[in-house]
């Protein structure tokens, strides 16, 4: 996704990508929820401000945040970023819930973000400010919370199915991406894509809506619910090593210390994993 996305935003602003690819998912996904479990799952039974918030902050702040933060990082950078969402959680959890993490979950989260340190700066902290890619690091870095939020909502809908909570989440989701979208073109930040522009990145904007969206986020959400939230977040650690195999494919070299924090973060997201399992084992 982050190597064909920052292939797509010289045709088409992050703006309108975003946009594009969750409005065409959710027709999809509107069609899929009607044929599998008929017109009243589309129904929000009462939980339509729940639904839309969290559909606001985890499908309009995620792509808002990552795809205007990918204009200005690297596509290497946002994905070891978002793997970071295994920790995220374990401190929104220490945070919101006062659920603190064990001393060898924090070890671990403090090694991924060495990691991430080592990956954005290769290991000097003044290359974090070249190239304005800190700012892109950042947002992204946003983004990957709003996620974290958006995964830890799916407790708060019992008897939903994960496709009916993927679909009315990302209704208002993708109605929020269009506002802010309308927004951004008002105010100078984005423009309307032309037609030229849009059939430029076709491909690509097939694969986001059917792959990514539909396919992604659905199969996400029904990880969460049958694996957990910490098993499915390290699923996600496959995501920075594609990445990098694509980049270096594409002829990108990497620095030996980016790819020391690369294997540092996922080594201690594996490791905390395990850590985590041993601890529901013997429960």
């Amino acid at each position: 996704m982050f190597s064909v996305a920052k292939r797509a935003l010289p045709y088409v602003d992050a703006f309108a990508l975003g946009t594009l690819r969750y409005l065409v998912g959710s027709v999809l996904f509107i069609a899929l929820l009607w044929a599998i479990e008929g017109r009243q799952a589309l129904r929000f039974d009462g939980r339509i401000v729940p639904a839309t918030a969290f559909g606001m902050i985890g499908i309009t702040g995620f792509n808002v945040l990552v795809w205007v933060g990918l204009t200005h990082t690297r596509p290497e950078h946002a994905a070891i970023i978002m793997s970071l969402q295994t920790p995220l959680i374990a401190l929104t959890l220490w945070l919101t819930r006062g659920q603190r993490p064990a001393t060898f979950v924090l070890g671990c989260v403090a090694a991924a973000l060495a990691g991430v340190f080592l990956v954005v700066t290769k290991g000097n902290p003044f290359n974090a400010f070249e190239g304005g890619t800190l700012l892109g690091d950042a947002l992204v870095l946003f983004g990957a919370i709003a996620w974290v939020t958006y995964t830890l909502a799916a407790g708060r809908f019992a008897g939903w199915s994960p496709l009916r909570l993927t679909v009315l989440t990302c209704i208002p989701g993708a109605v929020g991406l269009l506002i802010v979208n309308a927004i951004a073109i008002g105010i100078g930040l984005a423009q309307v894509p032309s037609a030229q522009a849009i059939a430029a990145v076709g491909w690509q904007l097939a694969y986001f809506s059917t792959c990514t969206v539909v396919l992604g986020v659905l199969g996400f959400n029904f990880g969460v619910k049958h694996l957990g939230p910490l098993n499915t977040m390290l699923m996600l650690n496959l995501v920075p090593v594609c990445v990098f195999a694509i980049e270096a494919w594409l002829g990108r070299a990497f620095a030996a210390t980016e790819l020391v924090g690369a294997a540092l973060v996922i080594g201690a997201l594996v490791a905390n994993n395990l850590h985590q399992r041993r601890a529901i084992a013997t429960v």
